[in-house]
């Protein structure tokens, strides 16, 4: 793997990807504090509070390394409005495995912000770091979170059925993911169908 990897503003077609700001606690608030937002986080919705220790430690995070290393940029749109958060992990460094997760307000939904962020992402994991495998983990009721993987080409490899009590409910999980050969296949189709 080619690590340290240090993380640097970067920029997609019509998203930016930073590290969070003191003056995203109004905006990151309003997302983490949705209940109907964080339905299917790992967390409960977050006071003010909450999400301003959020910012101060998932900031502090620029570089992956070693296993359990993450960086959480927030997602800005083309005006440079906090639209939502990518989070991306180191899972191992002997397997170069990595996790990829995100969450969009409510009004940047089905704009294709989490595709193309995701997908800056992907690009970075296979093409910088040298992963082989990068992996979402989702509940299977998160309709939206299933539609971005299916469109970043990763594939459906597992339906863990109640594997985790969460929010006073066992829930399932499901594990999509795609590897390095599948993703420089799919972007070897794209680049041979653009004639690029």
């Amino acid at each position: 793997m080619n690590v340290p990897w240090h993380f640097a503003r970067l920029r997609g077609e019509r998203v930016t990807l930073d590290l969070l700001r003191a003056d995203d606690v109004e905006v990151l608030s309003a997302i983490q504090g949705d209940p109907a937002i964080v339905r299917y986080m790992l967390y409960e919705a977050r006071s003010r509070e909450q999400v301003i220790a959020a910012i101060e430690r998932d900031s502090a995070h620029d570089c992956l390394e070693r296993a359990g290393d993450y960086v959480q940029p927030a997602i800005r749109d083309a005006d440079g409005q906090l639209v939502g958060t990518l989070y991306f992990t180191l899972v191992s460094t002997d397997d170069r495995t990595a996790e990829i997760g995100w969450l969009l307000s409510a009004t940047a939904r089905g704009k294709g912000y989490a595709t193309e962020a995701a997908e800056i992402f992907l690009r970075i994991g296979f093409d910088e770091l040298g992963l082989h495998r990068i992996a979402a983990e989702l509940d299977p009721r998160n309709d939206a979170s299933a539609a971005v993987c299916q469109r970043l080409g990763m594939r459906h490899e597992a339906h863990l059925r109640e594997n985790m009590w969460l929010k006073g409910e066992w829930v399932d999980t499901a594990i999509y993911a795609t590897l390095e050969q599948d993703y420089r296949r799919a972007h070897s189709e794209f680049r041979d169908a653009d004639g690029r």
